[in-house]
């Protein structure tokens, strides 16, 4: 659902009256204003969320949980501050505002903060789809999906412990408005399937997992697929072997080539190119993928999980290729980075209630290629096919990457046998450079990419 246009504003209601939240949003700005401050904003972020999980057999654990914050940004000049609460009642509020301006005074300048232009801001936005109608499951319904999950893990030939299954249901919502004349609300729900098991016994135990997460219920994958993939992962992982240092072709498994998309998003932050701490600062307008390739972030696609109708500074979203035919075409921007870059804000302002908005992506995506993923691997006499990704060895302002990884080894254009304890290694510019995406994108989290391959990486085992 959404909300837009001037609305009246009302007061703040008393703790035993309902609270809308755009009108607490609008009710704060004004007070702010009021208190003495020159522009101000406001969100209030509401939430319930159900869950349960179920281990060998038996529940585990049931959990709900319902909150409402609300975060308000003051300006004097250009002195700002940031104060959050999760009690809105006068009795909170109303000292929360006084403080909040008597801070912004006292606050050092930043000649770069501020609301976003009022020419910019949305004035109506479509309706995503991104809030299912029907009724969230409640503990019982949600403990019986679990072990749905967990039942058919545990019936995979190999598996011999379960180290869990979860289901939950969430729904969300936010509620901006800005002393510009914004004010707008949506809301959103979630629902989730996951599993997690254990193959084989002794030192030679493998785990593995599965899950799937989609804005409606009826788009969830079913409760018994998620497990028996997660057992047929893990059974598949048993007897893993060690190979030798070389270099060679590596293909990066979807689980964890969105990976590399969140690495190049990270290197386009407006952030860190204001900084200077990107190894891509100076890369605008030049390749950094081969050519036919696009990166693009959807905030509008229907039912999307990071899909929103508008940004964290009230401007209208809109789809950006920020990539284009291998080409950085735009960072990542919001208002603020925009100023320190001389530029305009790309409408990708995230915030939470108790800190300002910053520059994030919604649905990042590598667009798909043009070959299967047999035709990827088929002439690889040598290689690797990583499914999984350990630490976090990256330089972003080299672009230097190193991570430890399991998979499975390549001989002959197949899958040949598991491996793990091996590090893969090389440098991000170079490795943009040389991908090649197969034809199997499918969107499953916020950021996603088909399988890739990369040539000549290093992978260092024994």
């Amino acid at each position: 659902m959404t909300r837009s246009g001037r609305l009246t504003t009302s007061p703040l209601s008393t703790p035993a009256q309902p609270l809308d939240t755009l009108d607490v949003a609008r009710s704060l700005v004004e007070r702010a204003l009021k208190a003495g401050a020159d522009a101000a904003d406001a969100i209030v972020v509401e939430g319930t969320s159900v869950g349960a999980s179920w281990r060998m057999g038996k529940l585990e654990d049931v959990e709900r949980s319902e909150g409402r914050d609300a975060g308000l940004r003051v300006l004097v000049g250009h002195r700002q501050a940031i104060v959050s609460s999760t009690d809105l009642s006068e009795r909170s509020l109303g000292p929360l505002i006084e403080r909040a301006v008597a801070m912004a005074k006292a606050a050092p300048e930043d000649p770069y903060c501020g609301l976003a232009p009022t020419t910019d801001l949305a004035a109506s936005w479509p309706d995503l789809d991104l809030a299912d109608s029907a009724i969230g499951l409640d503990t019982d319904a949600l403990a019986e999906r679990a072990a749905e999950a967990e039942e058919a893990a545990l019936a995979v030939a190999g598996v011999t412990n379960s180290e869990g299954a979860s289901a939950g249901w969430s729904r969300s919502g936010v509620a901006l408005a800005t002393s510009g004349g914004f004010a707008g609300s949506y809301a959103g729900t979630s629902h989730s399937i996951s599993c997690s098991v254990i193959a084989g016994e002794g030192t030679g135990m493998e785990t593995d997992y599965d899950y799937s997460s989609k804005r409606f219920f009826a788009d969830l994958e079913a409760p018994a697929d998620i497990g028996r993939s997660a057992a047929e992962r893990a059974v598949r992982r048993l007897k893993p072997r060690k190979m030798k240092s070389q270099a060679v072709p590596v293909v990066y498994d979807p689980r964890v080539s969105a990976g590399l998309i969140g690495h190049l998003a990270g290197a386009i932050n407006g952030a860190a190119i204001a900084r200077g701490t990107s190894f891509l600062k100076s890369s605008m307008d030049e390749r950094i993928l081969p050519a036919g390739l696009d990166v693009i972030d959807d905030p509008l696609r229907p039912r999307g999980l990071r899909s929103k109708p508008f940004d964290g500074e009230g401007l209208a979203t809109t789809p950006r290729l920020f990539v284009e035919d291998g080409y950085l075409r735009s960072w990542v921007l919001d208002s603020t980075t925009a100023r320190q870059l001389g530029l305009k804000s790309t409408g990708n302002a995230a915030r939470g209630t108790g800190s300002p908005p910053s520059p994030s992506t919604t649905n990042l995506y590598l667009g798909a290629g043009t070959v299967s993923v047999k035709d990827l691997i088929a002439d690889i006499k040598q290689g690797l096919y990583i499914t999984q990704l350990i630490g976090m060895g990256i330089n972003g302002i080299t672009g230097d990457y190193s991570r430890g990884a399991a998979g499975f080894w390549i001989e002959n254009g197949e899958i040949a046998f598991p491996v793990s304890e091996i590090t893969v290694a090389g440098n991000l510019r170079d490795m943009f450079l040389h991908l090649t995406p197969a034809d199997d994108l499918t969107f499953r989290h916020g950021t996603d990419a088909p399988t890739l391959r990369i040539e000549g990486m290093m992978v260092a085992g024994t």
